[in-house]
Formats: structure tokens, C-alpha cells, sequence
């Protein structure tokens, strides 16, 4: 904590910073773990165009997945990449307009759909008389053991080589449309901690379910590939996310993986065995009450993370050690009580620093990154600070 203080004395918390020794530690690793497939940079854990392209500059990263086609396109145009996958299909009758005016864009952005009625959205909005709209098939990968029983997240109604081999042909009888891609996210390997703290008996489950879907995925997978492959040639077949590179990495079928979180190494990645990032990025909140021994208020930090409410979801205090947060407040609005002998040596102005639970929401709370190389500390815009929300 002393260096992140001296470094950052002059800035007035609340504030985030992004430390480039582990954010570059941690992109090696994920290359590393990829054993030699692309790694595709999922923007949406990110956030932030100036590390997008230092992610892009290391060598085993190759092209964008992006969250949004309004996203891409803006990355595009900003020359971040020709090479994007927008990995959620888009409704947004505007951004596609403009990707169909675009032949440069049409070129670079591929777009996910797992439906006849994506392709009829499309040409509602943007007519028969443009560039083919470049598309990748998302298949479901969630793990289906019993009859009505769905594990994994809920994304397309393709499950099988048949279905796949159905909506591929169906895209491929489209004029104005070219397959170029598969996608298949496994969800309940790649986004579930296998060693929850305290919970043995969790970890044990989850690393059964893990094995066992991952059996039964692999065989679907290339399964689906071959289904599709004896119609088109594909560019890419696209798999995996930050908890699950190495199993993927080893399926003949994939091509190409999808990593994002792991660059930032925020705590919800602590529940996982078989790596651990470094924390890249975390952020101070100033104390600006002692109201009891053992207490200190901050000022703001109630940056709670998406999915399921739970203690998982809420920030953790990192610095100084030994701090906690209520059980009655939690991460307030405007104020967050810590708790802890830690407590006593605080004083009024003094920082707390904090890691969030999941990567690339915490940029949607900071108009900047204030980037820590050596002793060097340079800000930069997030996508809230250069005043782009994408959803």
C-alpha cells in the first residue's frame, strides 16, 4: 500500500488504477494457458481503449469480441481492430444501417445470430442492396444431463449437430449473408469458481459438473463443426473464456478463444484453482468519518457487480489488510463502513483500495485509469470517459 499511496499522493480519491506489470503479467499467462491459439479480447471486461491495444500488441492476442455492434463499430473506426466478432445479436437498427454503409466495417465486424429471424431483423433494417453482412452461428453449450435439465447460461436455441446443420443451411440459402464463424460459450466451466472460499463441498460439485461437461462438450462440439463444415468452409470456431483456456485450447474443433477477465484479475477469479492473475486494477475511496474504534467511513463505493445477488457480487477491500465491510451497510451509495483493527490507523483523508468483483464493469464508474508503469503514472479514458456506454 505505501506505493500505491506515494505514486497516486497527488490524485483525489475515489480513483482507479490499472498496474501494467500485472496487467502484462497476466496477459503472458493467459497465452501461455492458451498453448498456442488466438486469443480474442472480450472488450466487455475491458473497457478501456488504450489497454485494448496494449492486450492486442502481445503476441497470442488476435481481434476483438465485442458486446455490442455499436461497440465495434466505434472500435473499428477508431483503428483498435479489423478483425471483430460482436458475440450477442444485435436489435440496433441504427448500428447495423451504419455497418451496411460501411464496406470497411462489413469487412471487419462479424455478427452473432442463432435464428432465421436475425437474418430477417437484419434486412428489415438495412435492405437487400448492401455488402453481405459477415455472421458466426452461435451453439449453445450448456450441459443438458437429464430431460428439462439446463446447466450452463441461457444463449441459443442451436444444441445439436442437427440443429446447427439446419440453421446453417438456412443462413447459407440467404442471399446477402456469409457464414464465417461458429462461437459456443461454456458458461458453467469457464464463468463458476471451482474453490469457492469456504465451501469445500461447492468447490467438489462444481468440479464435477466441470469434468462432466466438459466430456460431454467436447464430443458436441466437433460434432457441430463437422455438421457445419460439410457445408461451408469456416474462418474461426470460437470457444472458451478466462476460467476454461486450457481445456478448450485443447479441443482439436476450436480454433480460436475468448479471454478478457483474466487481464484484469478482479476477485471473483480468487475461486479458481488452476491459475490466478494478479489484481491489475483496483480503485481508493477516501475516509471521511471515524464515527467508532475499529470503523472507518469511506466515501462512495457501492460498485456492486452483475449476476446472482451474494457476497461474491460486492467489492473487496485489499489495503490496508484485515479490513471488511459491514454486514449492515455493505458497499454503500454514498458511504461504505470498513471494519477491522486496520480501522484504527486511519484517518480522515487516507485511502482504503478495493478490488471489484467482476473486470470491466468498474470502468463504467470511472471516467478514467490512472496507469501505474514503474513509477510512471499516466491517465487515460475509459469508454464512459471518451462518452461511449454501449448497455
Amino acid at each position: 500500500m505505501p506505493r500505491l499511496d506515494e505514486i497516486t499522493s497527488e490524485l483525489d480519491p475515489p480513483f482507479a488504477v490499472v498496474d501494467l506489470d500485472a496487467f502484462d503479467h497476466n496477459a503472458a499467462d493467459l497465452v501461455r494457458r492458451a498453448a498456442g491459439r488466438p486469443i480474442r479480447v472480450a472488450t466487455k471486461s475491458v473497457r478501456c481503449r488504450e489497454l485494448l491495444s496494449r492486450a492486442l500488441r502481445t503476441p497470442g492476442f488476435a481481434g476483438l469480441m465485442c458486446y455490442s455492434l455499436a461497440e465495434a463499430l466505434w472500435l473499428h473506426r477508431e483503428g483498435v481492430s479489423d478483425d471483430i466478432l460482436v458475440a450477442y445479436p444485435t436489435v440496433d437498427r441504427g448500428a447495423l444501417r451504419e455497418l451496411a454503409a460501411d464496406p470497411a466495417a462489413a469487412a471487419a465486424i462479424a455478427l452473432v445470430v442463432d435464428s432465421p429471424e436475425h437474418l430477417d431483423l437484419i434486412d428489415a433494417a438495412v435492405g437487400a442492396t448492401r455488402p453481405d453482412i459477415r455472421l458466426c452461428l452461435e451453439v449453445d453449450a450448456s450441459w443438458r444431463p437429464l430431460p428439462g435439465l439446463h446447466i450452463g447460461t441461457r444463449r441459443s436455441p442451436v444444441h445439436s449437430a442437427n440443429q446447427a446443420r439446419r440453421a446453417a443451411g438456412a443462413i447459407l440459402r440467404r442471399k446477402g449473408f456469409q457464414l464465417v464463424g461458429l462461437m459456443a460459450y461454456e458458461g458453467q466451466i469457464a464463468g463458476i469458481g471451482d474453490a469457492p472460499t469456504g465451501r469445500p463441498l461447492r468447490g467438489a460439485a462444481v468440479r464435477w459438473l466441470q469434468r462432466r461437461s466438459a466430456a460431454e462438450l467436447v464430443e458436441r462440439r466437433a460434432a457441430v463443426v463437422r455438421a457445419v463444415r460439410a457445408l461451408t468452409s469456416l474462418e474461426f470456431v470460437n470457444g472458451g473464456g478466462t476460467g476454461s483456456l486450457e481445456r478448450t485450447a485443447a479441443e482439436p474443433a476450436v480454433t480460436e478463444l475468448a479471454a478478457g477477465s483474466g487481464l484484469i484479475g478482479p476477485s471473483l477469479f480468487d475461486a479458481y484453482r488452476a491459475f490466478q492473475p494478479r489484481p491489475a486494477v483496483q480503485y481508493a475511496l477516501p475516509v471521511v468519518h471515524r464515527p467508532a474504534p475499529r470503523i472507518a467511513t469511506l466515501f462512495g463505493g457501492g460498485y456492486l457487480a452483475s449476476g446472482p445477488p451474494g457476497p461474491d457480487r460486492v467489492p473487496v477491500p485489499s489495503l490496508p489488510r484485515g479490513l471488511r465491510l459491514t454486514a449492515a451497510e455493505g458497499a454503500g451509495e454514498v458511504q461504505t463502513p470498513v471494519v477491522g483493527a486496520a480501522a484504527d490507523r486511519l484517518r480522515l483523508g487516507d485511502r482504503v483500495w478495493f478490488r471489484h468483483a467482476k473486470a470491466g464493469e468498474l470502468a463504467e464508474r470511472f471516467t478514467h485509469y490512472h496507469l501505474i508503469d514503474g513509477e510512471q503514472l499516466t491517465a487515460v479514458p475509459t469508454y464512459r470517459g471518451e462518452g461511449k456506454s454501449f448497455g
